[in-house]
């Protein structure tokens, strides 16, 4: 099966001849809260910026991350978003080695890496370069920092897209006497701001950026949104208790295996996944379909986690096509 990113919104709502607003997209997983009431304050103070350059490596917001990770400001390059980076990163380092599941883009940039299993250290390399999603996209699971640090011969890139979503601490700090170790941040989910592209990657020995990576809506919008503790912490509490509700009411429907995750999107195993994405895309409402992708044994879907409102219509969606069922 052909891997392809979610998030489709728009095409989807073109195919459809309806508003985009009215398509619920739970196939990608952005803040159910959306950005920070402060980021639209920061676009709008910074409009008359646009009519210049913006600043070459993102300055501001490098020392904004800077003091927030802990680590030099030249140890971070700001990109047009994490997947921009990534492609940065694999023309310095090719991968050698992908640990699976993981982000369709890893394959994508990295088509003859060897495969081995998230969830069992023990068949990692020591050697090369070995690309890590923690938390694990789409299953959710967050390898220990342990298995990772363990492994001083090899270079190893670390996507933390959606750490910002969990408890778990970061391996940013690491990368100051680690010189092989290379964090990847994206900072448009958890901050909700896809559409303006903006991410960040942290290590000792980087390649420069091309200039004007990161336009100056972004980086504001990105400080604003960086700056708003209280926005961040009400995130987590939501993602925390609507994915708990979130996986009981899934759990009740029949033909679904539900993979325990710490971020804010589910994993649900089930043999009719192909079928069941299809159901719903045809009724306005996108969830990722991931049969066959790498790393995967079963047939699956990813789903986000949304809004209460968005969640109870996709599952009045699920039991009508389970009841749909010859």
């Amino acid at each position: 099966m052909a891997m392809t990113h979610g998030g489709n919104i728009f095409a989807a709502a073109s195919n459809a001849g309806v508003p985009w607003q009215q398509v619920l997209d739970f196939s990608a997983s952005i803040n159910p809260l959306g950005p920070s009431p402060r980021v639209r304050e920061a676009i709008l103070a910074a409009l008359d910026r646009i009519a210049h350059y913006p600043d070459k490596t993102a300055t501001q917001l490098r020392l904004r991350l800077a003091e927030r990770w802990g680590v030099a400001p030249q140890a971070i390059l700001c990109g047009n978003g994490a997947t921009d980076l990534l492609a940065n990163f694999c023309v310095q380092h090719p991968p050698t080695h992908l640990a699976v599941p993981c982000f369709n883009e890893f394959h994508r940039v990295a088509p003859n890496a060897a495969l081995v299993p998230l969830e069992d250290p023990g068949q990692w390399p020591h050697e090369g370069t070995l690309v890590i999603t923690r938390p694990a996209n789409p299953t959710g699971f967050t390898c220990c920092p342990e298995a990772i640090l363990s492994r001083p011969d090899c270079t190893i890139l670390v996507d933390e897209s959606f750490l910002d979503f969990t408890t778990h601490p970061s391996l940013i700090p690491h990368t100051a006497h680690n010189s092989r170790l290379y964090v990847l941040r994206s900072l448009t989910k958890f901050q909700a701001l896809p559409g303006l592209r903006i991410g960040a990657l942290i290590g000792r020995s980087l390649t420069a950026q091309a200039p004007w990576s990161v336009n100056a809506l972004a980086e504001q919008a990105a400080i604003a949104a960086l700056d708003d503790q209280a926005h961040a912490e009400a995130t987590r509490q939501f993602a925390d208790k609507e994915r708990v509700w979130l996986q009981k009411q899934i759990e009740a429907i029949p033909f679904t295996h539900v993979r325990p995750s710490v971020a804010n999107y589910l994993y649900i195993e089930t043999p009719h996944a192909t079928a069941l994405a299809r159901y719903t895309a045809a009724r306005n409402i996108l969830i990722r379909d991931c049969t066959g992708w790498p790393g995967l044994p079963n047939p699956g879907v990813r789903i986000a986690i949304r809004p209460r409102w968005e969640s109870e219509a996709l599952l009045a969606m699920w039991k009508e096509f389970v009841c749909s069922l010859p």
